[in-house]
């Protein structure tokens, strides 16, 4: 088991290599780390040419993972993704060939373009972490973790995720443009040599390997989350259900992803134990996804991230 000098050398370093490529984006590193660690998987959502595909890559690079992308079009059929079964004339036997979701950590490229069919195969390989192919269950690494990307602002020939998908996502993670002195620190490192298109720029050397990535992982479990923290937890979920600006609340999965996110909030700010600030921290992530605005709010234009800002000043904080 990793000690906390050790925890706390690696997430260091595992922030600088990728802060190092992916410039002023702090708060989605955080947040992508967060979603590795908890053994979740996230919805990346953003306007082209912010650095998504990037940002996975290196980060899998980072932790020596197998990285894996899928572009997802409406063609798309599911043995495109899962793999398929080959005849072989010799000997007349199938050999298996695995698609491109036998990975570690796979970036799903605008998965709101594949037909309903080739995302429920995602959503299987998600939930159960194996995929079937012939009727033959395949399992996937334990390290498997999806980030699957959409573009906000296109939305001609999408196929909406369904609400049962959207909520197999730990967190929602929302990716904007870079304040100014970062855009200009990016084109000083371009100007530096660096390519994004170049793999060498890219792939950072291994700040971990498999088994590390293991421990760093079992970390997590063993974070504490007093009965305080549980109930105010519990009853951050319960007020979407109850808010009249709301068609659709947070289900009791979204109460679980809120209190893993938490816990991994609280190894990656270096404590062992969970505070209502990191509950606060995550609520908007967690919920964004899976809580419905009632039509009146949409025609006000308010967002979702609006309703749950006043949910968590109504819900009272534990001392």
């Amino acid at each position: 088991m990793m000690t906390a000098e050790q925890i706390a050398d690696t997430l260091r370093r595992l922030r600088e290599v990728t802060a190092q490529r992916i410039v002023g984006q702090d708060q989605v590193i955080e947040q992508v780390l967060a979603v590795f660690l908890a053994r979740g998987h996230a919805l990346v959502e953003g306007v082209p040419g912010t650095a998504k595909t990037l940002l996975i890559r290196v980060l899998a690079g980072a932790l020596n993972a197998r990285f894996g992308r899928i572009q997802f079009t409406p063609d798309l059929m599911p043995s495109d993704i899962t793999g398929v079964n080959i005849l072989h004339d010799v000997g007349r036997s199938f050999e298996f060939h695995p698609g491109p979701i036998f990975a570690d950590l796979l970036l799903g490229d605008e998965i709101n373009r594949a037909p309903a069919k080739t995302q429920a195969a995602l959503l299987e390989a998600m939930a159960e972490r194996q995929v079937t192919i012939d009727g033959t269950p395949r399992p996937l690494g334990d390290l498997f973790t999806v980030f699957a990307t959409q573009n906000p602002v296109e939305y001609e020939g999408t196929y909406p995720l369904p609400e049962a998908q959207l909520d197999r996502f730990l967190l929602k993670i929302r990716v904007g443009y870079p304040a100014a002195d970062a855009e200009l620190a990016i084109l000083k490192r371009y100007a530096e040599g660096f390519d994004a298109e170049r793999a060498a720029d890219v792939t950072p050397p291994p700040v971990l390997d498999q088994e590390q990535c293991r421990q760093l992982r079992t970390v997590v479990d063993t974070v504490t989350v007093s009965p305080e923290v549980q109930g105010y937890i519990s009853a951050i979920v319960r007020a979407t259900r109850d808010d009249p600006a709301l068609t659709l609340g947070g289900s009791p999965r979204a109460t679980v992803a809120l209190f893993r996110a938490s816990r991994a909030a609280a190894v990656l700010a270096g404590r062992d134990f969970v505070t209502p600030d990191d509950v606060k921290e995550y609520a908007a992530p967690v919920l964004r996804h899976r809580i419905i605005l009632s039509p009146e709010l949409e025609v006000e234009g308010r967002s979702g991230d609006d309703v749950i800002e006043n949910v968590l000043t109504r819900v009272p904080v534990p001392q």
